[in-house]
C-alpha cells in the first residue's frame, strides 16, 4: 500500500559488541564471509560473547588449526584467486590468468595468500611469486601451505569484521568496493 511504512529492523551495533549480540544465524552467515567452513563457522560463533579482539582471534586460530580435510576443501571450495584492477596491463592479467590455471590444475583448487605486510604495489609480485614457488610442493605440502594462508586471511577478514565496521555486519551483502582484507583485486 503506498503511503504505508514497514518498520524497519533495528540496525545492529557494530564492532564487537555487535558481533557478540548478533543472531547466532547471522554471525555465522558473517564469519562464513571469513571463512567457508561451516564447522568453523558454528563453533567461533557458539562460543561468544568474546571479551576483547585477541580473544575472537585466538578462537579463531584455534578452529583453524582443527579444521577436518572436508572441512578446508569446504573453505578453499569458495575461495577465489586473487585478480587484478581493470586498471592493470593486459599482460599481467593473462600472465595472472595463466599461474592462477596452472596451480589450480595441479591442487584443485584457488591459490590463496594472505598479503597483509605488503604495499599494494607489491601485491601482484608477491602473489606470482608464491604460485611460483610453491608449484614445487606436493599435495600435501601445499594443502598445509594453503591452510595456513586461509586461516591467515580468515584472522585478517575477521578483525576488519568487528573494527567497527557495521557495514559488514549485514550478512548476504555483497562485497564492497573499497580495499580491505578480504578485497581479492590486486
Amino acid at each position: 500500500m503506498r503511503g504505508t511504512s514497514v518498520p524497519a529492523a533495528p540496525p545492529r551495533p557494530g564492532g564487537l559488541d555487535g558481533f557478540n549480540r548478533a543472531p547466532q544465524g547471522s554471525a555465522e552467515a558473517d564469519l562464513l564471509a571469513c571463512c567457508a567452513s561451516r564447522r568453523w563457522a558454528t563453533r567461533i560463533a557458539a562460543h561468544r560473547p568474546y571479551p576483547d579482539l585477541d580473544a575472537l582471534l585466538a578462537a579463531a586460530d584455534e578452529a583453524s588449526y582443527d579444521l577436518s580435510g572436508n572441512d578446508l576443501a569446504e573453505a578453499l571450495a569458495d575461495e577465489s584467486s586473487p585478480g587484478l584492477h581493470d586498471s592493470a596491463p593486459q599482460s599481467a592479467h593473462t600472465a595472472l590468468r595463466a599461474a592462477h590455471a596452472a596451480y589450480e590444475s595441479s591442487f584443485g583448487h584457488a591459490f590463496v595468500i594472505c598479503l597483509d605486510g605488503f604495499s599494494p604495489t607489491e601485491h601482484l609480485n608477491q602473489v606470482l611469486s608464491g604460485i611460483r614457488l610453491r608449484m614445487n610442493n606436493d599435495p600435501d605440502e601445499e594443502r598445509s601451505i594453503a591452510a595456513d594462508e586461509l586461516r591467515r586471511l580468515a584472522r585478517a577478514r575477521l578483525a576488519h569484521l568487528v573494527a567497527d565496521h557495521p557495514e559488514h555486519l549485514m550478512a548476504n551483502q555483497p562485497e564492497s568496493d573499497t580495499p580491505g582484507p578480504a578485497h581479492r583485486v590486486l
